[in-house]
């Protein structure tokens, strides 16, 4: 096996499908040296034009959402953000846990979008795309200034994060709680830390993700838990022990998705599977292509995100019995949508 990459979760730099010219390890003369090194973090600076984002997929929940980062240093292999990397230019692989744009206008952005005469407040997601907590938010705080701007004129929002430093950010979070304003979401996807290391190598572990749940409970800021993607043959098998520790630590509802490896997310997930884990890669792609009419790509409206099929059907039994067991009676507290005040306030900026 070539030499691992450590603290990296894609291995490989795929192919952009919008270039011309590419990158490859394939030369006829052969190459001296390795094309691919530990890479480090490159920050690129973007002026975005807009940040809120309206979503019109029909299976997702949300309205709207936004990403105050394009790129996400945590990592995690079967991520399906990665494909939008291409449409920088970059690769789904390394560059996309690696070169991260970083859009420090977004709380002015977001600031403009909610005082439009015509805006009627519905929750915006925060984000539904790469997570806005990850390493580079303890440097920039563009998700704790979008949160400023979401307490100043008492606006809804959604959270989700598998990372810790949500902590830094509970004085806000406490008080968009206290109106019913926010709903957290903390994905935990392992209780193996063997598996976290290489499947999300940047993230907090699970032991951090659990006490996050447990501190934001405490302080009154209503938490669920996200067990998403689940794998088959990975972690399928933790779903009641992930549910039972997260409504040991105050988790107030749970969520799940099926993996799906839509794009160049099929050949990077393919590459780590077969490197970390030879001895099952037959059973868990097999499995994985079962869920999904025979191929790990599905985009189809509905059902790219549940599978179907015999073993598509053990799980979310699986899931329903464990939820059922042991968060009977919980639930996520309604959002407030009468708090939001439009006029009377100074801007933030």
């Amino acid at each position: 096996m070539d030499e691992y990459i450590k603290g990296r979760g894609s291995q490989i730099k795929t192919e952009n499908r919008f270039l011309k010219a590419q990158y490859v390890t394939d030369h006829v003369e052969g190459l001296d040296e390795p094309l691919l090194s530990v890479p480090s973090t490159q920050v690129f600076y973007e002026q975005a034009k807009k940040i809120v984002n309206k979503v019109t997929s029909p299976d997702l929940g949300m309205m709207y959402s936004m990403n105050p980062y394009q790129g996400c240093e945590h990592g995690c292999i079967y991520c399906y953000a990665r494909n939008t990397h291409e449409y920088y230019g970059f690769s789904a692989g390394l560059d996309f846990e690696s070169k991260i744009m970083v859009k420090k206008n977004a709380p002015k952005l977001l600031e403009k979008f909610i005082l439009h005469p015509n805006w009627q407040p519905v929750p915006i997601s925060l984000a539904g795309n790469t997570d806005c907590y990850q390493p580079l938010e303890r440097k920039f705080e563009i998700t704790r200034g979008l949160l400023k701007v979401f307490a100043q004129y008492r606006h809804p929002v959604g959270m989700i994060t598998k990372n810790s430093l949500i902590l830094r950010d509970l004085d806000l979070l406490t008080d968009l709680a206290k109106d019913n304003l926010v709903h957290v979401y903390i994905s935990v996807t392992t209780l193996s830390e063997e598996l976290r290391r290489v499947m999300e190598p940047r993230t907090a572990s699970a032991v951090k993700r659990l006490k996050t749940i447990e501190a934001l409970a405490t302080a009154g800021v209503p938490v669920a838990v996200m067990t998403a993607p689940i794998i088959p043959g990975l972690n399928h098998h933790e779903i009641p022990a992930l549910l039972k520790a997260a409504a040991e630590h105050g988790a107030m509802s749970a969520g799940m998705t099926i993996v799906r490896l839509n794009g160049a997310i099929g050949k990077i997930f393919e590459d780590w599977l077969r490197k970390n884990f030879p001895d099952r890669f037959d059973k868990v792609w097999n499995q994985i292509c079962s869920m999904h009419g025979g191929s790990v790509n599905d985009s189809q409206f509905g059902r790219r995100m549940t599978g179907e099929g015999n073993f598509a059907e053990v799980i979310h039994q699986l899931f329903r019995t464990s939820k059922k067991m042991y968060m009977k009676g919980r639930t996520m507290p309604p959002i407030d949508l009468t708090k939001f005040r439009r006029g009377g306030n100074l801007s933030l900026f």
